[in-house]
């Protein structure tokens, strides 16, 4: 089977911007911040304000590869992909949806807070099982241990100090969420510092 591109681009990058927000305003400047701080993979979740056109917008730029996040059903799984999205995540573990994602051709990334979740989803298709809710590093390596071709990546709770920790651990990728989009930022619209930690962040991630 071949490997899709954005899965060979993750495991590259090995991060991701994930952007959750009520305000519609602040959200495309601050993806463009996390975007100008050197973020390639980005996620817009779906219930962000006007979520769909933001895809649809930074979906025409080919140095990005965009996603949809909080996919909770069949219908939402498809408005994301026709909007233009690379890839779906979901906080749960969902037939419906990631069956979609299966006869679509798109990578999937549903969320799992066990072993037995993440295999569940990687025998239903998903390429990707998204550890959530917060977990920890040590979490992450015993769970390998048994089952190495799992690709977990933790979002929850994923923040400067400790994703070297989750990529050493082994976590395929990891994804910076509110650690990355600051509420306050978002709010007073100082993306300039949304930029800084995204550099800051990408940096450490390089390191790792």
């Amino acid at each position: 089977m071949t490997t899709p591109p954005f899965i060979n681009h993750f495991r590259q990058v090995r991060a991701s911007a994930i952007l959750r927000t009520p305000l519609a305003d602040a959200a495309g400047p601050a993806m463009e911040a996390a975007v100008r701080g050197g973020f390639t993979i980005i996620e817009f979740t779906l219930n962000t304000p006007g979520a769909l056109d933001l895809i649809r917008d930074f979906t025409t730029r080919p140095e990005l590869t965009v996603g949809a996040g909080t996919v909770l059903t069949a219908e939402e799984a498809h408005a994301a992909v026709d909007a233009g999205a690379k890839y779906l995540v979901s906080p749960v573990v969902d037939e419906a949806v990631i069956a979609v994602a299966v006869e679509r051709n798109i990578p999937m990334m549903p969320g799992c807070a066990t072993p037995t979740e993440m295999l569940r989803a990687h025998r239903l298709g998903a390429s990707l099982q998204k550890l959530f809710p917060q977990q920890d590093p040590v979490w992450v390596r015993q769970t390998l241990g048994p089952m190495p071709f799992l690709n977990i990546v933790p979002t929850s709770g994923v923040h400067l100090n400790n994703c070297a920790a989750f990529l050493k651990a082994g976590a395929f990728a990891v994804g910076f969420v509110n650690t990355l989009f600051d509420a306050n930022d978002l709010a007073n619209g100082t993306f300039d510092r949304i930029e800084e930690r995204a550099r800051k962040m990408l940096a450490e991630v390089k390191r790792a």
